[in-house]
């Protein structure tokens, strides 16, 4: 196993891929945090009218920006390797940046490095953009461990236990939906729209500071059942499961036809329209969520002590989730790692920056590497078990 030795060189850069879900990314990232360019395409428009993302209309989009954006990642920059999520994902949607990789890579005669996407997310909060007046505000993350981790976002609720650097065991999941497919979902119900996370983010945001006295609506906050869990390999008190969520969510607007975004009283939340009794609704299922994360990093810090803890993913964006996190993580004398805002969703300088410590694949090795979509946190780089 080839890896770049701190100090061999005067500086590594590396150009990540990134075409895991609906986000198409290149970015330059140099010795591992500091990021030379990050350029991310969404596909949000594209997705809106379905509600939700097309594999086979993510896929397109890939083959037509994926040239342009890593043309104008690498701005005639030379690169020393490079770097392409290779699970897990949607596999329409890897393949058009695995392939592109390769052809990369072979072009410029440099190494290929597959990187596990969830990873990657743990990886964020170390970045740093250049020129940084002080890059010591960005740890290197193999300073860090031991320490816990928790990806939140679209697709991943993971929570993972990290007692040395780049091993991984995960503690605890959710048994069902994301917390961003719980957010989206939820907004559906709403009609708040595509992607619906920010939005009840904000409604919710503004909701509570006018009315900190107000009582939640009671929704369930994410206890899976133990004979669920147990059939996971984990405990039921470091998992959760979000479907009765959901459908305590639909339940309730049922019940209560009244609830509109518009009608008597309707005014703006954090700027989006809602009637109050509609925003309560909204930040009542915000705080459920945030509450059934939080119970879990609490309860995991309690079974495994660590005085690190690394947080990443879409959904850690929310403010309800790093306020939580933040005050709990202080209470317990926990050193808090978030990602900055532009770095919390899917981009490919998280990827090119954990390439800077993981596998170089050569030559015919190299051209071998295919897309995992299942792919787990810790699973072999660029293995072709599972590979599609």
């Amino acid at each position: 196993m080839r890896l770049w030795n701190k100090g061999s060189l005067d500086s590594v850069d590396i150009l990540g891929i990134e075409t895991s879900c609906d986000e198409t990314s290149a970015a330059v990232v140099r010795d591992g945090r500091e990021v030379i360019s990050n350029v991310v395409y969404t596909q949000i428009p594209l997705h809106r009218p379905y509600g939700g993302v097309v594999p086979e209309i993510a896929s397109r989009a890939h083959v037509e920006k994926i040239h342009q954006v890593i043309s104008d990642a690498l701005g005639g920059r030379k690169v020393d390797a490079v770097a392409v999520t290779y699970g897990p994902g949607l596999a329409p949607a890897l393949l058009v940046g695995v392939n592109a990789a390769k052809g990369l890579a072979k072009a410029l005669k440099v190494p290929l490095i597959g990187v596990n996407h969830i990873e990657a997310h743990l990886h964020s909060p170390f970045l740093f953009d250049s020129p940084s007046p002080d890059p010591s505000a960005a740890p290197d993350p193999r300073d860090v461990c031991p320490a816990l981790g928790l990806v939140v976002s679209g697709g991943n609720t993971i929570l993972v236990d990290m007692p040395e650097y780049g091993k991984y065991e995960v503690i605890g999941e959710t048994l069902d939906d994301a917390a961003g497919e719980a957010f989206d979902k939820a907004a559906k119900l709403l009609g708040l729209g595509y992607p619906g996370g920010l939005v009840i983010d904000r409604i919710s945001e503004a909701f509570a500071r006018e009315n900190p006295g107000l009582d939640f609506i009671p929704f369930p906050k994410g206890r899976p059942r133990e004979g669920v869990s147990a059939l996971a390999g984990l405990p039921a008190s470091l998992c959760v499961s979000f479907s009765g969520l959901k459908t305590a969510l639909m339940r309730y607007l049922q019940a209560h036809p009244e609830i509109s975004l518009s009608g008597p009283g309707e005014r703006d939340w954090g700027g989006h329209m809602a009637t109050p009794e509609a925003a309560h609704v909204i930040a009542s299922y915000q705080h459920a969520i945030v509450e059934a994360v939080s119970d879990r990093v609490r309860t995991a810090l309690s079974m495994r002590p660590r005085k690190a803890f690394v947080l990443g993913g879409g959904v850690s964006l929310n403010s309800g989730i790093r306020k939580s996190l933040s005050a709990l993580c202080l209470e317990r004398g926990v050193k808090l790692y978030m990602a900055k805002p532009k770095y919390t969703g899917d981009n490919a300088a998280m990827i090119a920056a954990l390439a800077m410590y993981r596998r170089r694949v050569e030559g015919a090795a190299a051209m071998r590497m295919d897309a995992m979509p299942a792919l787990e946190i810790g699973g072999a780089c660029c293995s072709q078990e599972g590979a599609v």
